[in-house]
């Protein structure tokens, strides 16, 4: 994902400051994004100086003045025509599979050990959006389908948990089944 994208789509939703920007991405499954901070604040000056964001100062009584950031026509503009562009296929970027190709190396009660935190890991994951959902993420709703959408993004991201859990399930029912070396 794109940070800048992120951005326009949070701004088109309402003007927020870059720390309200940096909090909903570091809670939002939807908007996974590994990069730091700082990223987020050049993006934001990016965006600025590309005209698809503009911002008002807003004074706080003893706190340091903020940016409030809103999306221009031309950053709707640009926010849709990348919408509407040919959607990427996921990146399978799993490391774990990495480790998993070369796991024969291991012996039986370490490749097990290996098998039990990553299940562990994946239902620590399903928890956080079982959490998140009864917290209520916070999404736009706009419209009945706008709602709809942020649901199903929801629902596809615990679903890929879930069906990561129960092929890592799967994978150590059929290792049971061989012989122990």
């Amino acid at each position: 994902m794109t940070i800048q994208y992120a951005l326009l789509g949070l701004l088109s939703w309402q003007p927020m400051s870059g720390y309200d920007l940096k909090k909903l991405i570091a809670e939002s499954s939807a908007m996974y994004w590994s990069g730091n901070n700082n990223q987020i604040y050049r993006a934001l000056v990016q965006l600025h100086d590309a005209g698809l964001v503009s911002y008002q100062v807003q004074q706080q009584e003893s706190l340091p003045a903020k940016k409030i950031y809103s999306i221009t026509e031309k950053g709707e503009a640009e926010l849709r025509r990348w919408v509407l562009s040919t959607p990427e296929v996921p990146e399978i970027h799993n490391t774990f599979l990495v480790k998993l190709a070369w796991a024969d190396l291991l012996n039986d009660d370490e490749l097990d050990e290996l098998l039990d935190r990553y299940e562990t890991e994946l239902e620590m994951q399903l928890r956080m959006q079982e959490e998140r959902k009864l917290r209520g993420m916070a999404a736009p709703e706009r419209t009945p389908r706008e709602v709809l959408l942020w649901k199903k993004i929801s629902e596809n991201i615990r679903g890929s948990y879930e069906n990561e859990l129960a092929w890592v399930r799967g994978l150590r029912a059929e290792l049971s089944g061989l012989e122990r070396t």
